[in-house]
């Protein structure tokens, strides 16, 4: 009998949630999803300072002003991660804008049409990389922007139904829902220590979106992140796909069983009975300020990105 990683495989497409190349070989991923702690904790490997190296000569090749030096190198760095990355993987690398931009439309178009700027000059197309952005509502409105220009965007840290209602609207190309910091915050405030998997909060907030999806034929694709334990991945067999930590894509490889399918969206129709909804920024905003969890969840997720960029940007400018 296959392990789990295999039948999962056959549900859901599987992406690696990592920035450590020999982990994305080992389990052979078909797409690769990278953000600012992953990065910044590859970047300090051993294995990978050659690369850092290399690419810190780059900088000072490209640009001789000290002050430009640090932006260029993170963006450098992050595009060299995503190229290697790309000659793993067949499909896409997800490469994550400035947290620091979350809420700036202009600001955030503009640093992902220059990443996209530096995987094009490698030989690299745009169709194979995601932007990933905040889904904060200036984040949605950027990737709608650049869809117009053919770049596809990954909408990270999304935490709620609105979030995903406007993505949807948007016409994004990709959302990840975080169901394992969901299912931080409810631990927390309720004090509960586990879920059954299909009681699961953010498996129940993935299974929503999902379905909703489905059932109104939106194409944006559903990619569930952020997971805590088995029973959440498998609980959700059959999403679009799902990025899985090395940790846990080892225990899945490692399991035996058989895997059910969770998600299908041939019977979304039946499995979702909520109206279409409307949504504009009045109603987003209102809408997320009214889910305490996604509210707290989305503003802890930029600061943590900021604070993992902050920790990346000394250790490079110490090297500069």
């Amino acid at each position: 009998m296959a392990n789990l990683l295999e039948q999962l495989k056959q549900f859901s497409i599987v992406v690696a949630d990592t920035g450590d190349f020999e982990s994305i070989k080992r389990y052979t991923p078909r797409d690769a999803t990278t953000n600012p702690s992953l990065i910044a904790k590859a970047a300090t490997m051993p294995e990978y300072q050659d690369l850092v190296a290399k690419t810190l000569a780059d900088v000072k090749q490209e640009c001789s002003s000290s002050s430009e030096q640090l932006s260029v190198a993170i963006d450098k760095l992050f595009v060299a991660f995503g190229g290697e990355i790309l000659k793993i993987v067949p499909n896409r690398v997800s490469t994550e804008v400035d947290a620091r931009l979350s809420f700036d439309v202009v600001g955030s178009v503009a640093k992902a049409k220059s990443l996209i700027g530096r995987y094009e000059k490698m030989g690299i197309p745009k169709e194979r990389i995601l932007i990933k952005l905040a889904s904060t509502w200036e984040g949605i409105e950027a990737a709608k922007q650049l869809k117009n220009d053919g770049i596809h965007c990954n909408l990270t840290l999304l935490f709620s139904f609105a979030q995903a209602v406007a993505c949807a609207d948007a016409g994004v190309q990709l959302i990840s829902p975080f169901v394992g910091r969901i299912f931080d915050w409810y631990k927390k405030s309720t004090g509960k220590e586990s879920y059954a998997s299909h009681e699961d909060p953010g498996v129940l907030s993935v299974t929503r979106i999902y379905n909703y999806y489905k059932k109104y034929g939106y194409k944006t694709e559903v990619m569930g992140a952020s997971f805590r334990n088995l029973g959440e991945i498998t609980e959700l067999a059959g999403c679009d796909l799902l990025t899985i930590s090395p940790q846990l894509l080892e225990e899945l490889m490692t399991a035996q069983g058989t895997l059910p399918l969770k998600l299908d969206a041939s019977k979304a129709e039946a499995n979702c009975t909520e109206p279409k909804i409307p949504i504009d920024e009045k109603s987003f905003r209102w809408m997320l300020n009214e889910d305490q969890m996604a509210t707290e969840k989305l503003s802890d997720g930029i600061r943590a990105f900021t604070a993992d960029l902050l920790k990346l940007e000394k250790f490079i400018a110490s090297k500069l």
